[in-house]
């Protein structure tokens, strides 16, 4: 009888490990990104990302993706703001995060899928200028929501997607949330 199972059950675990691939690659693209606060301007600013990717598909409609990537965000001080932190800020300001999106497939192999999960981004460079004094403008993590599309044109992907931040990002009293659309490339290796 066990012999018997084993037959039957051989057929479909093969099928199942032949569906579930590991698949690795590179990405860049473009951030457009904006502050939600009262000291930022209402403009999305662009920068740029950088980095690498790697998806697990569980079967043809369904994989997890995770990505480390390098992500250049850029924000401006509104004019009524920048008398009251000009020395800290200068009207300008470049952060420098790696974020790390974990995500879930859906259609993950078809020639379009969607992508949907959170995202942890870590700040590695503010920026400092010379009269902080050491004093940080902006915290350390911040948290939010990815949700988007990608056409695949193996081995070529083009995305677009939507980052939406729920934690508060600024460390001097204005309140901040990202907001962050991002286009792009990526290029699967295996």
């Amino acid at each position: 009888m066990k012999k018997v199972l084993l037959i039957i059950a051989f057929p479909f675990l093969f099928t199942t490990a032949s569906q579930a691939q590991l698949h690795v690659g590179l990405k860049a693209g473009a951030n457009m990104t904006k502050l939600d606060g009262n000291a930022f301007s209402d403009d999305f600013e662009l920068g740029y990302q950088l980095g690498g990717f790697f998806y697990y598909n569980v079967s043809r409609g369904v994989g997890f993706q995770t990505e480390l990537l390098f992500s250049q965000t850029n924000t401006k001080v509104r004019d009524e703001f920048s008398d009251v932190i000009e020395g800290a800020f200068s009207g300008e300001k470049k952060l420098s995060y790696v974020t790390v999106p974990i995500l879930l497939r859906l259609n993950s192999e078809g020639l379009i899928n969607f992508t949907a999960g959170p995202q942890f981004s870590f700040l590695a460079s503010d920026d400092d200028t010379v009269l902080e004094n050491g004093k940080k403008l902006f915290k350390k993590t911040d948290f939010g929501v990815v949700a988007g599309a990608e056409v695949n044109f193996r081995p070529v992907t083009v995305y677009a997607r939507y980052v939406w931040g729920f934690s508060d990002i600024s460390e001097f009293g204005e309140k901040a949330n990202s907001q962050q659309i991002q286009l792009g490339m990526g290029l699967r290796l295996f």
